[in-house]
């Protein structure tokens, strides 16, 4: 639940400030190959990474030839038991995305769910971070340890725990999202902003 918080006026994320915060220091990275090739000669251990890997055990899987990056992220959706998905498709014109406005009714239970691709190497470390703000002053922020996740061809996504809206006269109005996918080595899968309007109902 968004908790009001006016002394914390920054606005922007970064992944310094997402270490200090986590107390955590990342392993070494290692390519998928060097995981790969590590303690061949031990069968059960090179199953278990056939299984946990699946086709990146085999050949890279590049989804996207001409982005580098590791991470695609396609879809947010925020689940509302009993509603339709309410959707944000990051696959094109981020920037469009703030002028896009999700109404939802105030006091709903629900869930956000992050879909994405991984291709080329492992990613450790995935974190989904979320800041919430009103009339420019952050009141909420929210750093979701998502896990690591080997590159596949499938869609992958991730669910955050059950959340509720506020209610009241008060919490009624529009608020900012600022949303980061980040990892360990820092890395900046994508960063966008969206909006949403608790209203006394869906209308």
């Amino acid at each position: 639940m968004m908790a009001d918080d006016k002394e914390e006026q920054q606005t922007e994320i970064t992944e310094d400030e997402h270490e200090e915060e986590l107390n955590y220091k990342p392993p070494p990275e290692k390519s998928l190959r060097e995981i790969v090739e590590a303690d061949q000669e031990d069968e059960s251990l090179r199953k278990y990474k056939e299984a946990l890997l699946g086709e990146a055990t085999k050949e890279v899987v590049i989804l996207e030839p001409d982005n580098p990056k590791r991470v695609l992220v396609k879809k947010l959706l925020l689940i509302v038991d009993g509603r339709p998905d309410l959707t944000l498709d990051l696959s094109g014109n981020i920037d469009n995305l703030k002028n896009q406005t999700f109404i939802i009714k105030e006091g709903i239970h629900y869930k956000i769910r992050v879909e994405f691709f991984v291709q080329r190497e492992i990613v450790t470390g995935l974190k989904y971070v979320q800041k919430i703000l009103r009339h420019g002053i952050q009141v909420e922020k929210i750093i979701q340890m998502v896990g690591s996740y080997a590159p596949k061809p499938e869609i992958q996504s991730f669910t955050t725990q059950q959340e509720e809206m506020p209610s009241g006269m008060l919490a009624r109005g529009k608020y900012c999202v600022k949303s980061l996918f980040t990892d360990d080595d820092k890395n900046e899968h994508l960063k966008w902003e969206w909006s949403f309007e608790i209203r006394k109902d869906w209308d």
